[in-house]
Order: C-alpha cells, then structure tokens, then sequence
C-alpha cells in the first residue's frame, strides 16, 4: 500500500494540528503511563500502558471514532490499580496507530489483535474488554482464540447480540451532514445520561464533539466496518467467563431485550443494565461501572 509520509492524515497540517492535540490531551491521562508502537503486519498500533509492571494484563478496546484516552479516562484510574492496562487506539481509526493495509471485514481486526497480543507477549490470560465497537471486536475474538483469554467484559458492544435500530441508523446517517449542529443533536440524544448529569459532564460532551470535528477535519475517510449479530450457536459456544453490561436508556438497540436473548440461549455470560445510563454508561456510571468490572474481574 503506497502511502504518504502524513498517512492516515489529510495532509502533513491536518497531521501536525492533530498530534498537537492528542499529545495536549495526554498531559490529562490521570494515571502514570507509558507508550509504545507496536508492529504488526496491518501497520503500528499505538499503546498506553499503566499500573503496576507485575499485574495482570487487561487490554481496553476503544469505541468506534474514539480514541484510547476518549474511551477510558473515566475508568483508567480504578482499573489501573490492580492491573497492568493495555489501552489501545485502534488500527483503523482516530489516534496514533496507522494502518499500513485496508482493513476490509472483522476477521482483518481479529488477526491485527492477535498479532498484537503476540508482540506484547502476552500469555494466555488476557483480560479483554471493550466498549461499543471494542466490545464487538471482543466477542469476535474470543469466537476465534478463546484459549488466549482469561475473561472478557462487552460495554454496550455494537450488534453484537441485537441489530442496531433503525432510529439509530438513521440517525448516524445524519451526522454526515458537516454542520456542527447534526452531530451534537445526534451526541446529545446518543448520551443523554451523561450530558443531563451535571454542568460539568455537558461541557466534557461538548468537548467530545469538537474532538470528533477535528477527527473528521484531519484524518482520510474509511469504509465503516459493520458490525454484525452473532447467532444463537455462537453465543452459546462462549465457554470463556464473560460479563455484558449495557445502560437501562440503550439507544442502539433495547437493553431489556438484549438481556432477555442473552439470559434465554447464553445464561453462562453474566449480564447486568445500569440504571440512569444509556451508551454512555461508562461515563455517567463510572464509579459503578469500574466496581462492577473489578469484582467480576477478582472474582
């Protein structure tokens, strides 16, 4: 794949003004860490590493257009004290890692995942968790390399156990409409919880959304990667202790439904809804949510 020096980037500005940021946001990460740039035949992926050198690892996957720190500096803090974290900007999206081939279906992340784990060294007791098309991306690899993790954690994944509505949809096609006006609309519905939570927590969404402008000002545009609804039979075969949390206000799909089809034809996977929480219940919940993966992890 020929690419430019300033590959995934518009060009070598929008590269410059969006590394300026990131490494201005890092300065926040609220716990000591540190980074590396693992190769792997679908490019470097860019790493955070926290907690302590001998705990056990835990791997944090990012939700679609957000990078690592976007993804989990609300739990960063609680889930580094006990283990080694391992937060990663995906391949194929926003932040510093850099595909140096397309990525085309999930099996393609899947492999870049398990190339990854073999650089890092890791042995076969990952903690694996997600959030969103993290939590997607967790579920496929597991149906894949169950053997290589310890236990799993899905934060309100994408598809995954229920196809995402319509309203959603329709919604998300909105957003392609470059008015600032279209994604806070769909943001604001989308984490209603968090941003009707506190003054506070509106600004940190406002200050989301100007991340995602400046997201879709720097980088190349990517084919989305659907995510897909996995079937009675493959639910069923995953032996691996798994946890599925999801927010009672779930805008991707009914969270009661999808408790209800998880508890019916995969009761091995322990499952939990979140009261005042909706997609953004590891934001508006925090303090839950983190209580709630440790004890299912030091369980």
């Amino acid at each position: 794949m020929n690419v430019q020096t300033f590959h995934p980037y518009r060009s070598e500005k929008a590269q410059q003004e969006y590394l300026e940021y990131y490494d201005k946001k890092a300065k926040i990460w609220p716990v000591p860490s540190h980074t590396e740039f693992i190769e792997t035949s679908y490019g470097h992926t860019f790493v955070r590493i926290s907690g302590p050198d001998n705990a056990p690892p835990l791997v944090l996957l990012p939700g679609l257009n957000y990078d690592s720190m976007s993804s989990w500096y609300h739990n960063i803090e609680a889930l580094s004290t006990k283990y080694r974290t391992y937060a990663i900007d995906n391949i194929y999206d926003c932040g510093r890692s850099v595909y140096s081939r397309l990525l085309t279906n999930l099996d393609d992340f899947v492999n870049w995942l398990d190339e990854l784990f073999n650089e890092l060294e890791f042995e076969n007791k990952i903690n694996l968790m997600g959030l969103s098309f993290g939590a997607c991306l967790t579920a496929q690899y597991i149906l894949r390399f169950p053997e290589r993790i310890n236990k799993a954690i899905m934060i309100a994944p994408a598809g995954t156990i229920l196809p995402l509505s319509s309203k959603l949809i329709l919604r998300m096609i909105l957003t392609i409409i470059p008015l600032k006006y279209c994604l806070k609309s769909f943001m604001f519905w989308l984490l209603k919880d968090w941003v009707t939570k506190s003054d506070t927590d509106r600004e940190s969404c406002e200050n989301l959304i100007q991340e995602f402008f400046l997201t879709r000002k720097c980088f190349k545009p990517k084919r989305l990667i659907q995510p897909t609804v996995l079937k009675d039979e493959q639910l069923q075969n995953i032996r691996v202790p798994m946890f599925y949390m999801v927010g009672e206000n779930e805008k991707m799909y009914s969270a009661q439904e999808a408790v209800e089809r998880l508890n019916k034809i995969a009761p091995q996977i322990k499952t939990e809804i979140i009261l005042n929480s909706g997609h953004d219940l590891a934001f508006s919940q925090a303090e839950i949510v983190n209580s709630k993966i440790l004890e299912f992890l030091q369980s």
